[in-house]
């Protein structure tokens, strides 16, 4: 219970920051809010305890390096970048059992990175959308 009222918390003091931007202001994309945003959509999307939490995050930090390295290594070859990253999540696959013991919570791992782009693209298009109607009523000497 604890840690919900926590995780609330944390998402709504980010919601009052984001809304305190002045009008007129590009919001910006800020990696560490970003990444503290992420943190809190992955444990909540996975409801990991705090022993849980303890173990995930160093090996998922790896396997999104390894990930990315991944990418990196095989930009020509569209087959072999496939074939690697898919190498990388079957060997991580194993290591997130051991600490989530549920094949459904290990599954969400393998797609929790792209729920949570997802999540910031709608985020994003809405704010996009809030301020390109703001413009209209507003009037283009306003802006």
């Amino acid at each position: 219970m604890k840690k919900t009222c926590y995780l609330v918390l944390l998402m709504l003091t980010v919601l009052v920051t984001a809304e305190a931007q002045p009008d007129g202001s590009q919001p910006t994309l800020d990696p560490p809010r970003i990444a503290g945003l992420k943190v809190a959509f992955v444990t909540r999307q996975l409801a990991l305890t705090n022993e849980e939490a303890q173990k995930f995050w160093p090996v998922y930090y790896s396997y999104v390096a390894e990930l990315k390295k991944a990418k990196n290594g095989q930009k020509e070859d569209v087959i072999a970048l496939e074939e690697n990253m898919l190498n990388v999540r079957k060997r991580y696959k194993g290591e997130f059992k051991k600490i989530l013991l549920s094949d459904d919570r290990v599954n969400k791992v393998l797609t929790v990175e792209r729920d949570f782009s997802n999540e910031v693209r709608k985020e994003l298009l809405k704010r996009a959308k809030m301020r390109t109607s703001r413009g209209r009523i507003l009037g283009p000497e306003k802006q």
